[in-house]
């Protein structure tokens, strides 16, 4: 914990003008931005008597080791700084929304030759219009079911499209008219276009216009005695009602807005949007934070209108309604009409219709937070229970903040790998998660994988320390201690003689964390008694002392410490076990993904599968009877047909296939001979 007095800048040295500022942690790492019309008084507020402020934010004082600021011209230049740098550096001080739930979208990739029409999650992407966000995916199939009557439009996959052009066959919905089937050339690419616009148009709220149309037609098609047509015209005008009923008209034919409220205690705060377009109400969504600094509405409304706009996937309406307005409010103002491209009217409803609709949207957001604090409660309370048994049954000082776990995986000794996975205040970091392909041959021997992986992981950790000047190499003639780098000595895998080493953990080009910047305060290695002193010997010869080990053995459970005979069994029932079991899980499943894509990447370039007939099970099948590809490629049409399932047709095909490839030689490095292997990739 630091003093702040001892990182306070001196008198008169911080400008009195629209800024942003950063503090940084020991590491140098970014865990709080805020901006201010005046970066002398408010960067002076934080250095006051510790118990006159707020208790989150003398927490944030105390973690943190500097504080740096960028001077701005205005104060709408200092709000979208700081939102780029929450984005860019995610500190963990500041007000952080995260969605309660994933909201789906209505999208039409329009970026695609034919679009298509499907429900999608998360980030939008280009080339895709979105509608919505949805409160359920199954409304968005509803209505797309009712709307594909008359706008028929695909909704099938791109390997199911590719699969009915090869064939010459549409799927089921080209069948029943719920398509037009442009995979086997019923309409053109340009027909099929303008289908998938007049959806959009339909979507985006012009249903008027296009009703009347269809209505004019209908009666045309009756006065031309044109009876089918005519049916199936009104069939189709009745689907689009039906439809747009499901969407609930709420304001007036026309208006534009976004709905935010804000459901808050001390604690943590929760946000919920309608989105009306058209005087419907067309998506809604709800976000929940951890309230980790002394905030109040006003700036939660600031933060909250930063998350939804601030990104460029939602649009910004003509008007935007609040519970409370920002302080101040014209920089806020200002920088949405820039983002519209023209003028936004931020207000609070006062009376009619707005503010009714605004306090159905606050009931809502009470709703979720009440939700959220009922699911949430248990958990944060369950992870300090964990983290603290951990740290008594290890005899740690303090409870692992952050915990990091290691796991070799091969498949008979071929493809090893291993992955790291971190938790930090018992949640998955996934940002910081690594893998590493093993070097040299360490074949199925786990011991000697988890000694290579602990030793490269911990090598980069020294060396980032070596560059902010925590750690020497020692001198010409001086015996370095076991594991360090010699002057000189170029380590397999690191900075190579030549390549400049930016000073301190954090990349001064980018500004992130450097991939192995940060020690952990306890390491779990999946296994035993066997993989933790291999473990232990790797932090030895490093001489890295002050990270606590352990390891987990799968059959029993049990937690083995570093040079005990006896391993530390911990109850069936403790959370601190569920939390090293998660962990550990987490290691396996990350190794085994990366493994497997290894593999399969290995599989493609061998020319198995080329092999006419030959799928996925029989390709495993003669791996796993041989051994390896290098035995398969050279047993004979005799030896292969042995493999169960493999006939001589096939054998054949096989001996063939792996014959007219030969092995790829190595890549080596021009500039000093070695041979290039994978190295650590996130």
């Amino acid at each position: 914990m630091a003093d702040p007095s001892t990182y306070r800048p001196a008198p008169g040295q911080i400008p009195d003008s629209p800024g942003v500022y950063k503090f940084r942690d020991a590491h140098g790492r970014v865990i709080y931005v805020g901006k201010a019309k005046s970066l002398r008084s408010r960067l002076s507020s934080y250095f006051q008597d510790l118990a006159g402020l707020h208790p989150r934010t003398a927490t944030m004082v105390t973690t943190a080791a500097s504080v740096e600021w960028t001077v701005v011209g205005t104060e709408v230049e200092a709000l979208q700084l700081e939102y780029t740098w929450i984005k860019e550096f995610d500190p963990r001080f500041n007000v952080k929304y995260r969605d309660d739930k994933s909201y789906p979208s209505l999208a039409v990739t329009l970026g695609e030759e034919f679009p298509r029409v499907q429900v999608m999650r998360g980030p939008h992407r280009k080339g895709v219009r979105y509608f919505g966000p949805y409160g359920h995916a199954w409304a968005i199939r509803e209505t797309v079911d009712l709307l594909l009557r008359v706008f028929p439009v695909r909704t099938c996959s791109a390997g199911v499209f590719k699969r009915s052009q090869q064939v010459g066959r549409p799927c089921l919905l080209g069948y029943i008219g719920k398509c037009s089937a442009p995979c086997v050339g019923r309409v053109t690419a340009d027909e099929h276009r303008a289908l998938a616009e007049e959806f959009c148009d339909f979507m985006a709220g012009r249903t008027g216009t296009y009703l009347r149309r269809l209505e004019e037609q209908m009666r045309d098609a009756a006065a031309d005695m044109e009876y089918e047509r005519a049916a199936r015209l009104r069939d189709d005008i009745g689907a689009l009602k039906r439809a747009m009923e499901k969407q609930a008209v709420v304001l007036a034919d026309g208006t534009d807005a976004d709905l935010l409220a804000i459901a808050e205690d001390e604690l943590e705060a929760a946000v919920q949007i309608f989105h009306v377009r058209g005087g419907r109400v067309r998506g809604q969504r709800g976000w929940v934070t951890d309230k980790v600094e002394d905030v109040d509405t006003s700036d939660l409304v600031e933060h909250a209108l930063q998350q939804l706009y601030g990104g460029g996937d939602d649009m910004v309406p003509k008007e935007v309604l609040v519970p409370a307005l920002p302080e101040p409010l014209e920089p806020v103002v200002d920088w949405l009409c820039t983002l519209r491209g023209s003028r936004v009217d931020l207000r609070i409803p006062q009376r009619g219709d707005k503010r009714d609709l605004m306090a159905t949207v606050q009931r809502n957001a009470q709703q979720t937070l009440a939700l959220h604090k009922t699911k949430r409660a248990s958990d944060l309370t369950t992870r300090s229970v964990a983290l603290q048994e951990i740290a008594d049954a290890l005899g740690l000082d303090s409870a692992p903040l952050r915990i990091e776990c290691f796991d070799i995986s091969h498949l008979q000794g071929e493809d090893v790998v291993a992955s790291m996975v971190v938790f930090e205040d018992g949640l998955a970091r996934k940002s910081e998660y690594r893998r590493f392909a093993i070097k040299g041959f360490a074949g199925q021997d786990d011991v000697r994988s988890m000694h290579e992986v602990l030793t490269r992981r911990f090598r980069r950790y020294l060396q980032e320390r070596q560059a902010t000047g925590e750690w020497e190499v020692p001198e010409a003639g001086e015996a370095p201690a076991p594991g360090e780098v010699q002057p000189g000595e170029v380590q397999p895998g690191e900075v190579q003689p030549g390549e400049e080493v930016a000073a301190g953990p954090v990349d001064p080009e980018t500004g992130r964390p450097r991939r192995f910047a940060y020690p952990p305060q306890l390491v779990v290695v999946d296994g035993g008694q066997p993989q933790v002193a291999a473990a232990r010997r790797a932090l030895d010869e490093l001489g890295i002392d002050d990270v606590a080990l352990c390891g987990l053995a799968k059959r029993l459970e049990e937690v083995w410490l570093p040079g005990e005979d006896d391993p530390v069994v911990l109850p069936r029932t403790s959370e601190g076990l569920y939390l090293l079991q998660r962990v550990r899980d987490e290691a396996h499943r990350f190794a085994i993904s990366y493994q497997r894509n290894k593999r399969s990447k290995r599989l493609t370039a061998s020319g198995l599968d080329s092999v006419p007939g030959l799928g996925e099970t029989r390709r495993q099948a003669l791996l796993k009877h041989f051994g390896s590809l290098k035995k398969l490629r050279a047993a004979t049409v005799e030896e292969i047909c042995t493999v169960p399932g493999v006939g001589r047709r096939t054998a054949e095909a096989v001996a063939a296939a792996l014959a007219s490839r030969t092995p790829a030689a190595p890549a080596v490095n021009t500039s000093t001979g070695e041979i290039i292997d994978d190295q650590e990739t996130r």
